[in-house]
């Protein structure tokens, strides 16, 4: 049984750049699924290119069994919200969620019912017969959800919704975007360059890069697993580290010979033979800190340090800390009364320790995507 929306091949140039290049994605009805990355990635051409405001250079694309590709915009059972709102200034909130049903000339009782209905869903019954300007950012946006439901679309297009909010305005409304999708239980295809609003609404995500498709996967999957140095440095922050495979140990595990560090042992879930090249991606959380060496060190990595800089997040502190001629970061939380304990400074020799299953071995490694690393994550995004 094929999907209920699919990308076959789809590509686009403009001039000499290649937008989107020979994707391939398959969303099931109902999903909530998202076109993760940076600007300029493709994944906004993706999404005009399923709304019909852009014609692919090749591939096609199929909703619900159709080929739509040569459709025009108006024959699509898709509608899209973009960042602006789109609202029109002169009618009131009523008046622009009812715009559609009375373009399609729908009889009054029916647009009463409806409209009712999404400022129900939307909690804006109060508002109704105010116009745009006088709502907050938050409410035009629900009020655009609401106009684009009402014709009841196949897949609603959602098109970096959320970044004219304000950073508490926009986890409010992550929350009741969830809420929406459940309550009306129509497909979501949601482009945006924001990591936190992806995993925290997903159901599936594709993270692209220079117009291809890097991984698809549940948000787990794309945090805990990436394929890429690309995807493990997007999604949140890594640390990567380079080596060659010196010892295959009890058949499971790979012991990593990395310059300037002791040997790294790790889970060798790709079964890399000793020899060969191996990347490997550790997560500043799985790292732990502490001014005594652990006790025990079954299968652990233990590494001498020095902090080089702290930086206190109130539930957590970021480290970084020079191991040999890397520089790691490292993310301890804060479990206990921080004030009742001696915490670890600037300067300070520490012992970097993390368990062997907590290093994840990359598919592809990429130099150039380290620099990644120092783009701020949306946790401390505005």
């Amino acid at each position: 049984m094929s999907a209920f929306l699919q990308f076959d091949g789809v590509s686009k140039r403009y001039g000499s750049v290649r937008a989107v290049d020979e994707c391939t994605l398959e969303i099931e009805r109902g999903e909530f699924y998202s076109l993760l990355g940076p600007s300029g990635c493709g994944k906004t051409t993706l999404l005009r290119i399923l709304a019909g405001f852009e014609q692919p250079d090749a591939g096609r694309v199929r909703l619900d069994g159709e080929d739509i590709t040569d459709l025009p915009p108006n024959r699509r059972r898709v509608n899209t919200i973009f960042q602006n709102y789109a609202l029109f200034p002169h009618l009131s909130v009523y008046e622009n969620i009812a715009f559609g049903l009375r373009v399609a000339r729908r009889p009054a009782a029916e647009i009463r019912r409806e409209v009712a209905r999404l400022l129900a869903l939307i909690q804006l019954e109060d508002q109704a017969d105010k116009r745009p300007h006088q709502i907050s950012g938050g409410q035009k946006q629900r009020v655009a959800i609401a106009r684009a439901l009402i014709n009841k679309p196949s897949v609603l297009l959602l098109d970096e919704p959320l970044a004219a909010l304000d950073l508490k305005l926009r986890q409010r409304m992550l929350v009741e975007l969830d809420q929406i999708h459940d309550e009306v239980g129509i497909t979501f295809l949601y482009v945006t360059h924001d990591q936190g609003e992806a995993m925290s609404l997903s159901d599936r995500i594709a993270v692209m890069n220079a117009g291809r498709i890097e991984q698809i996967g549940r948000p787990s999957e794309i945090y805990e697993s990436p394929r890429s140095s690309f995807v493990a440095a997007f999604i949140g922050d890594t640390n990567f580290f380079e080596g060659v495979g010196a010892e295959a140990v009890n058949g499971d595990y790979l012991r990593v010979a990395v310059d300037g560090l002791p040997p790294l042992l790790c889970y060798n879930d790709k079964r890399l033979p000793a020899g060969g090249r191996v990347s490997l991606s550790i997560r500043p959380e799985k790292m732990h800190l502490s001014r005594e060496p652990p006790a025990d060190r079954d299968r652990r990595n233990v590494v001498a340090a020095v902090v080089e800089d702290v930086i206190y997040l109130g539930s957590h502190t970021r480290y970084w800390v020079r191991a040999g001629r890397h520089r790691v970061a490292v993310q301890q939380q804060h479990s206990r009364y921080l004030l009742d304990e001696r915490p670890i400074t600037w300067k300070e020799a520490v012992w970097l320790s993390w368990h062997a299953d907590d290093g994840y071995m990359l598919e592809q490694y990429r130099a150039a995507d380290e620099k990644l690393l120092s783009l701020p994550s949306s946790e401390g995004a505005a």
